[in-house]
């Protein structure tokens, strides 16, 4: 595993929640693909590379799983549907780490789209579903799960159920409104955009700071307030929230980590959107 990146006496890593390939033109919505494949190339097809980089935050108190990546229920046709071409191993990362699925004390979802969801519920050595952190309070927008309870057309093609199976039946599930502090030096605020309940997480210590903007953000290529993607359910409040966050972060020197960035994991950018700092510090690879 790679070096964790230190926010004060926090430590953050990232887990392998799978690779996967989506359609170039609904990742960057109304941008021209002249503009974006410049900078991101797509296939044949007109497909890009994507990554499921579930973040593990180790503070002095908690244990925290950030997004729970693509799991392993999906079927053959999902996985031809989506180019899986890397499977999702957030069990046995966490043991190479010495960590057991026992051990999470929070798994923090910015909002319950599958790709973001579908770690939540595993399927066992017999076939069987189980929670993949069992002991973990799950912490999601009350107006997020409104939608999962009762979703729209749209959103019910990303909120499956089998994602949220047993999760508030064996009293995991952990509803919040806003902003929520769960424990010293992290806390999740309330942005909404990409979908109404979408969440961000702050993470503060040493007077040092990472934004983990969830799909506001999904790579460092989306810096631009106006490069959103086209699976944005509110677009406006997505660059209005996006401008906001990134100014602020720039301004207080925060790092912002990526969830479906397969060329870095985290960064920090100047007053232009410029990366100024990357991590892991190698050279940024190309896909």
């Amino acid at each position: 595993m790679e070096q964790a990146l230190l926010i004060g006496d926090i430590e953050i890593s990232w887990l392998n929640g799978a690779e996967f390939a989506l359609d170039g033109g609904a990742m960057f919505g109304v941008v021209p693909k002249m503009l974006w494949s410049k900078k991101y190339p797509a296939d044949a097809d007109n497909t890009i590379k994507l990554v499921s980089a579930v973040l593990l935050v180790r503070t002095p108190a908690a244990r925290i799983i950030i997004e729970t990546g693509l799991g392993n229920k999906l079927t053959a046709k999902q996985r031809k549907i989506f180019r899986v071409s890397r499977d999702w191993s957030l069990p046995s990362d966490l043991e190479a780490m010495g960590l057991d699925r026992g051990d999470i004390d929070y798994v923090i979802l910015t909002h319950c789209d599958f790709d973001h969801a579908s770690g939540i519920v595993m399927l066992n050595e017999a076939g069987a579903p189980e929670l993949t952190f069992p002991n973990a309070r799950h912490v999601i927008q009350h107006q997020e799960w409104e939608d999962v309870m009762a979703p729209s057309l749209r959103a019910g093609h990303t909120y499956w159920s089998a994602n949220f199976a047993g999760l508030a039946e064996k009293g995991n599930l952990m509803l919040v409104e806003d902003d929520h502090e769960l424990t010293p030096g992290v806390r999740v605020v309330h942005t909404g955009g990409h979908t109404r309940g979408h969440q961000i997480v702050r993470i503060e210590s040493g007077n040092k700071q990472a934004l983990h903007l969830g799909d506001l953000l999904p790579t460092h290529l989306h810096a631009n307030p106006l490069w959103i993607m086209a699976y944005d359910n509110f677009p406006l409040d997505s660059i209005e929230q996006k401008q906001f966050l990134m100014k602020q972060g720039v301004r207080d020197g925060a790092w912002f980590t990526f969830y479906h960035d397969p060329f870095l994991t985290a960064c920090r950018f100047d007053d232009q959107g410029k990366v100024i700092a990357r991590w892991p510090v190698e050279t940024v690879q190309t896909v």
